[in-house]
Parts: structure tokens; C-alpha cells; sequence
């Protein structure tokens, strides 16, 4: 019985620190979520995973189909399985807010060219 006592003990103490660290694992990762149903190409651009042509696809499937009932139904979408959709999943909903805004990534710098100037 101290044993189990010990192990339970020792399993809590390790999942403690796996706890204390996960949101400086998370913390570059986007927060909020996007409505489904009322969001634009461009905010459905914010999840991570859509891309310009896949938010589309999504727009043009509730024109034509209606709103999505629950987030499952993006399933729907040409493009989206149930692995792209376990990854999507964290950032849909199917009514509120959309309240997710794309990451702000720095402009990149210009290569500079490394071939001989022609002269």
C-alpha cells in the first residue's frame, strides 16, 4: 500500500512539472477562435493550417450550404480530414466572436544576391 502511496505520489510530482511548463511551451502559440460561420477569408487565414485557398474553400462551402452546425462539419471541406481537422480544431467555433488575430510576423529582409554582377 505505501508503494502505490509512493508511485501516486511520484506520477503527481512529475505531472505537476509537465503542468508548470506547458504554457511557456504555449505561449507563441495563437489564443482565441474563429466563427465558422461569420468569419472572412482573411480571418479564417489566421488558424493555423489555412491557408489562402483553404479559406476560401470554406467560404464558398457556406454559401452554398449554409452555416456549419458544429465545427466537425468542415469536414466537409475539400481539404480538411479528421488529421487536418485535429489540428484545427482548438481554434473553431461555430457561433460567437471570432476573436483569434493572425500572428504579426516581422517583414523579411531582402537576400542579398550572391552571383556576379553581369557588366
Amino acid at each position: 500500500m505505501k508503494s502505490q502511496i509512493r508511485r501516486f505520489a511520484a506520477a503527481l510530482a512529475v505531472l505537476a512539472v509537465a503542468l508548470t511548463a506547458m504554457p511557456a511551451l504555449a505561449a507563441d502559440a495563437p489564443q482565441g477562435v474563429v466563427n465558422v460561420n461569420t468569419a472572412t477569408a482573411a480571418q479564417l487565414q489566421a488558424i493555423p493550417g489555412v491557408g489562402p485557398s483553404l479559406a476560401a474553400r470554406i467560404v464558398e462551402h457556406r454559401e452554398k450550404n449554409g452555416t456549419f452546425k458544429q465545427a466537425e462539419d468542415l469536414m466537409l471541406v475539400r481539404g480538411i480530414g479528421e488529421k487536418s481537422f485535429a489540428k484545427l480544431r482548438p481554434y473553431l467555433a461555430t457561433s460567437g466572436e471570432t476573436t483569434l488575430v493572425a500572428p504579426q510576423h516581422a517583414p523579411r529582409r531582402a537576400r542579398k544576391s550572391t552571383s556576379p554582377k553581369k557588366g
